[in-house]
């Protein structure tokens, strides 16, 4: 019988030992996969908000560009027909009729006049052009910054994903090593459980 009991006890330790650890590593692979599942999610919401963004700047960047457009052809026109009155007007007065000497102060007023507006116009061009490529340059940036960061976060969500189906694979194997090992536990308590009734009948017999 203490032979029987002691060999008993020892399967019955080791088998629940083995149990224990079984069910700590399943536990384990088990959070870790939805842990993974999580930050996948997460990373599906910022590559959605990050996709909202880019359609949202191609959007603004479109509309800067057609206004810019339309203003740089106002601009330009408006340049080239003060600069063709200039022309006219100085070649006019450059014949130095005697007429258009009396006329010259009130000449000189109105080329004056056009010169301010030929200025106004040129550095008004060069504004909307300066403006339009720090634009340009600042969406082209951002847009690269952009593909990096959802190259990054589409990799990492294909890994993650990969990874979290791959622990649950090994935990669901490992659940049907410790089912197995879970059976040969009980089989085992239930012999102790046979043997120590045997051993206490026996012994109270040879007490008698």
């Amino acid at each position: 019988c203490d032979k029987e009991l002691k060999e008993s006890g020892d399967k019955k330790a080791d088998k629940s030992a083995e149990v224990e650890k079984l069910s700590t590593k399943i536990n384990q692979m088990k959070s870790k996969s939805e842990s993974l599942k999580e930050e996948v999610t997460q990373l599906q919401a910022d590559l959605a908000a990050l996709a909202k963004a880019q359609a949202e700047a191609d959007k603004l960047r479109e509309e800067e560009h057609a206004a810019y457009v339309t203003n740089q052809a106002d601009l330009e026109q408006g340049l080239n027909g003060v600069k063709l009155a200039l022309k006219v007007l100085n070649d006019y007065y450059a014949k130095g009729d005697k007429a258009h000497e009396s006329q010259s102060g009130g000449a000189s007023s109105i080329i004056g006049l056009l010169e301010v507006v030929e200025s106004d116009f040129s550095k008004g061009l060069a504004e909307v052009e300066t403006t339009e490529e720090a634009a340009a340059a600042d969406y082209e940036a951002e847009t690269k910054e952009n593909a990096v960061e959802k190259t990054a976060k589409t990799k990492d969500v294909e890994y993650k994903t990969k990874e979290s189906v791959k622990l649950e694979e090994e935990a669901a194997a490992l659940s049907s090593d410790l089912a197995t090992v879970q059976d040969e536990l009980d089989a085992v308590l239930e012999y102790l459980s046979k043997i120590h009734k045997e051993c206490d009948e026996f012994a109270e017999t040879y007490a008698e």
